[in-house]
């Protein structure tokens, strides 16, 4: 038996095909039909010539042809690229050039972009295309890349399971959603993807799971009902849905984020998981709970009692808002990062809220490194400041780029790390404060300040609806902290009345020297920080007040 992706979803389906699995509006689909459609898409993509190892991209919002194709892909050997839905044609056109896309199964609605994009890559010759989950009625001409639509491409094929032995080296390739620069494609063994990242590994103890503990829990009664407010196209959310299929829980998808939405389902399918990152996903939830509840009319939400925050800043303003919402709810702050994988995570206590960063118990084979790469005793060197790595089961490298993967995967003391540049803080009890990504933090006058210490900070202000924090040139300090804010509706801001603020909370040195407002903080899709945008705010700022 291989511990492959396809394999341990086989098993869910033939412990309890009948148990619900993914549901996307009115339409659920069971562990079973998952695996007819999977089955009818992959015969289909392997008479296209689709071989193993061969990359093929899906380029959609949370759809159940998403998850259709993810197992389909993964089905035949086949390696899944996703794909961001939000970008342009200058980024599909990098992505499918570095990705090497062999084959694309895309959304109607992004048909004419595709047009363009086609004649391009002389690798990508063929494209399934599915109907919009937003407008299933979009008619867009799919001739100029002799698309094949969906339901032709199923119907014409068997649902029989009849494929070749897997591997546990088969790959399963995440590109990164990227804070900078352009993304890059992490390369798992598949074996290495399910032990990190989908629940191959017990997280607490970092015992490895045998290949049918999951599937044997399929059958066993109060399976969960979890409701990721992230979208497929990011690699946790991935992980999420497969581990939840593993298991034979049933996950609920929606297209788009909908603050209102997301408690009508939750209210109505009776939801007990749900997970977003940070921030830019908690509090608009929030703000909608809050505001009908003091209606008189509030969402009946007894059901959901473990609410986790990964990947983004869940600031102590807005955690302590639903943390008051949800008094008898498990509170979760985990870390980890596309190259790593899980890393650690932390159960939150109301009564004592960070306000420095997510403190966490660190994962199995997590270390923390000096900056000669020597790992700190996490027990004695308290208070010291350290890069994140990750041992055990780590990524082969990043796809076509030997520098990076050589900069990011490293061989200390004999053993195999990922370190792609997190910087942490050691505390009591073998715990760590999360403190940022090391690329992004500012260096003024030889004091370092962590970005997402700043923007707590800042949050905390009646005005500030969200903020990012950038480094910016300074004659004197070489960096100066720059905070880019986007207010509260109705509310000002001054950079003094800010600072002023700001000294109870924060050193001296920390404190923002220029503050530049913007409409609204340039985020992605998943709800992560875009500094290299937030910069040219700033920047720009102050070329106009020169």
């Amino acid at each position: 038996m291989a511990h492959n992706i396809a394999d341990l979803f086989e098993h869910a389906v033939d412990t309890a095909p009948d148990n619900p699995a993914v549901k996307v509006g009115d339409q659920t689909l069971t562990l079973g039909q998952l695996e007819s459609r999977a089955n009818r898409l992959a015969h289909h993509l392997q008479a296209q010539g689709i071989e193993p190892g061969d990359h093929v991209a899906i380029y959609s919002k949370n759809s159940l042809e998403y998850v259709v194709s993810i197992l389909a892909i993964a089905k035949i050997r086949a390696v899944n690229i996703n794909v961001n839905y939000r970008y342009v044609e200058g980024e599909l056109d990098y992505l499918f050039d570095n990705a090497d896309v062999v084959a694309l199964i895309a959304e109607r609605t992004y048909a004419p972009l595709i047009a363009r994009c086609f004649p391009k890559h002389d690798k990508l010759r063929h494209v399934v295309i599915v109907p919009d989950a937003l407008e299933p009625d979009d008619q867009s001409d799919i001739s100029a890349f002799d698309g094949v639509l969906w339901e032709d491409a199923l119907a014409a094929q068997t649902e029989e399971r009849d494929f070749a032995e897997r591997s546990p080296d088969d790959l399963y390739i995440i590109y990164t959603g990227g804070t900078t620069g352009f993304p890059k494609g992490v390369m798992w063994r598949q074996e290495d993807f399910w032990r990190v990242l989908c629940g191959g590994i017990d997280f607490t103890t970092g015992e490895p799971l045998e290949e049918f503990t999951q599937s044997q829990q399929a059958p066993e009664p109060g399976r969960l009902i979890t409701f990721p407010q992230t979208p497929l196209m990011h690699g946790a959310a991935q992980a999420s849905l497969l581990m939840h299929l593993f298991a034979g829980h049933l996950t609920v998808l929606e297209p788009r984020f909908d603050p209102v939405r997301f408690w009508e389902i939750v209210e109505a399918e009776g939801v007990q998981l749900t997970f977003f990152t940070g921030d830019a996903i908690a509090r608009p939830l929030i703000e909608t709970f809050e505001a009908q509840r003091d209606a008189g009319t509030p969402y009946k939400t007894d059901s959901l009692f473990v609410i986790s925050s990964s990947g983004a800043l869940f600031s102590p303003a807005v955690k302590e808002r639903w943390m008051a919402a949800f008094p008898n709810a498990i509170f979760t702050d985990s870390i980890g990062a596309s190259e790593t994988g899980f890393q650690g995570t932390g159960v939150q206590d109301a009564n004592a809220i960070s306000s420095d960063g997510p403190v966490v118990s660190l994962g199995p084979h997590v270390v923390v490194l000096d900056d000669d790469n020597v790992p700190l005793d996490v027990t004695t060197d308290i208070g010291k400041i350290g890069r994140l790595g990750r041992g055990g089961h780590v990524p082969v490298g990043y796809y076509k780029d030997e520098a990076k993967s050589a900069a990011t995967f490293l061989n200390i003391e004999g053993k195999r790390y990922s370190v792609p540049g997190d910087f942490a803080r050691i505390e009591e009890g073998a715990r760590v404060t999360m403190l940022g990504r090391g690329s992004n933090c500012v260096n003024t006058g030889g004091e370092k300040v962590f970005p997402e210490e700043v923007e707590m900070a800042i949050k905390r202000h009646p005005a500030v609806y969200d903020s990012l924090v950038v480094g910016l040139p300074d004659p004197t300090y070489g960096q100066a902290v720059g905070a880019v804010v986007e207010l509260r509706e109705g509310h000002e801001l001054e950079l003094e009345d800010l600072r002023t603020y700001l000294r109870d909370h924060l050193s001296g040195y920390k404190l923002p020297r220029s503050l530049t407002v913007v409409p609204t903080i340039p985020r992605n899709a998943t709800g992560k920080a875009q500094y290299a945008q937030a910069k040219e705010a700033a920047l720009a700022a102050q070329g106009a007040d020169a």
